[in-house]
């Protein structure tokens, strides 16, 4: 009788594990986003953030983090994108309390800390925005899958513009990146990305993490 009672644990046993394996299975992936099944390594930096304080990889750890690469004499791409971020900074955080946004400047000859400080805190006071020169900045927006590039000789006087990816990262809490958010271009608008679009891939990614 024992044995009979043992066998019948151990079929449930089986039957339980194959039904949560196939609940997780079936977990929707994102339908918009380049989402990594395998998160692909990020490698080590160091930034300085708009309060002067190092920003190394050990400040991703434990949070879910979206990057976007941009400049603060940008005209365009880089308010707008800020600012629909800001608008659905509440619904990230209430998906993921361990979310944060990070501005990383593609101009750190004209972007001071002082100047990123001003502009972060116009979008919102919880954004975080960074600074490095080429040196670091270049293989790290490269490491993202992001570029960017001066597109003026006239250096020397900083009048120039920056082209520079309109996407954001998402970086896991294991400091790792997990997706790509890519912009809609539609002729005569700016390439922005869809906030109902991003919110329901952070959300998958999060249940899927």
């Amino acid at each position: 009788m024992n044995k009979f009672v043992y066998i019948v644990l151990a079929f449930t046993s089986i039957a339980v594990g194959a039904a949560s394996f196939s609940y997780l299975t079936k977990k929707p992936l994102p339908d918009y986003a380049l989402y990594y099944q395998e998160p692909r390594a990020l490698n080590t930096f160091s930034f300085t953030d708009e309060q002067g304080q190092a920003f190394t990889n050990k400040q991703l750890e434990n949070k879910w983090s979206i990057v976007f690469l941009g400049y603060t004499s940008c005209p365009d791409v880089c308010p707008t994108t800020l600012q629909n971020l800001n608008f659905i900074y509440d619904d990230l955080t209430n998906i993921a309390s361990n979310s944060q946004v990070l501005f990383v400047s593609a101009d750190p000859s004209r972007d001071t800390v002082d100047k990123l400080s001003q502009y972060i805190n116009y979008f919102n006071k919880d954004f975080k925005a960074l600074r490095a020169d080429h040196d670091v900045l270049f293989p790290f927006s490269r490491n993202l899958g992001l570029m960017y590039a001066i597109n003026s000789t006239d250096i020397e006087d900083k009048i120039y513009g920056v082209d520079h990816s309109a996407s954001l990262v998402l970086i896991n809490p294991q400091a790792q990146i997990a997706a790509i958010f890519k912009p809609e271009h539609n002729i005569g608008t700016i390439p922005v990305i869809n906030n109902e679009k991003l919110l329901s891939d952070f959300k998958k990614i999060v249940s899927l993490y």
